[in-house]
């Protein structure tokens, strides 16, 4: 059984993307670069009336999206999948937590893409690159953040590279924002990003996937 509307592209992530959607509304796609994506695409390309849903939850981790990828994700059956995430599993093991004693990123990734591979062989996958910023919760253990979710980041691009998906680097283009002005300006806790936040993700991933195969329109 599949979804019957195309979607052109499913969101997926944790409270990045996420940003306090309606979850009883399929088509709500919070206040984040998921809605800022849809505007501006939707709006350029009205004519083939795209379809953008979003599926990001609060907290989750990888093995959180694996948990629920059957209604979430292969149901769906996107064109495109989009997923940013990282920041919850990074989070569980430097505050020690007990969901953080082992690091389950890569294996839990890997798994998340070779179910999707298996049956969404004809979905272009998304990767988007998790990110840091040195204020907030992360600024007292910085170099300790920063070396962890830059691990993170080598996963992802090396994911990308294995199974075929466009990569859209995001700690560059914050860490270039930050010379413009104060991280917080940003991310305010170092993790969540304000309105320009948001926008600085939604126009690395138009410009990234835009310029590749997967582009939209």
């Amino acid at each position: 059984m599949k979804f019957e509307q195309n979607v052109d592209v499913l969101f997926q992530g944790d409270s990045i993307t996420d940003t306090s959607r309606n979850r009883n509304d399929l088509y709500c796609l919070g206040k984040g670069y998921a809605n800022r994506i849809a505007g501006v695409l939707g709006h350029e390309l009205a004519e083939a009336a795209p379809l953008f849903i979003n599926k990001g939850i609060s907290g989750n981790r990888v093995s959180d999206l694996y948990a629920r990828w059957n209604e979430d994700a292969i149901y769906l059956n996107p064109k495109r999948l989009s997923i940013l995430i990282g920041i919850n599993d990074a989070w569980r093991i430097m505050n020690e937590l007990p969901e953080g004693a082992a690091d389950r990123f890569e294996s839990a990734y890997r798994h998340l893409l070779d179910i999707t591979k298996q049956y969404l062989p004809d979905t272009g996958l998304i990767l988007c690159e998790p990110f840091i910023l040195k204020c907030g919760a992360a600024e007292e253990r910085w170099e300790d953040w920063r070396t962890l979710v830059a691990n993170y980041q080598s996963i992802v691009r090396e994911l990308a590279r294995e199974y075929g998906a466009v990569l859209v680097e995001l700690q560059k283009p914050f860490d270039e924002a930050c010379n413009r002005t104060d991280a917080t300006y940003w991310a305010g806790d170092g993790v969540h990003p304000t309105a320009a936040g948001h926008e600085l993700i939604a126009r690395a991933w138009i410009e990234t996937v835009n310029n590749s195969n997967l582009k939209i329109g």
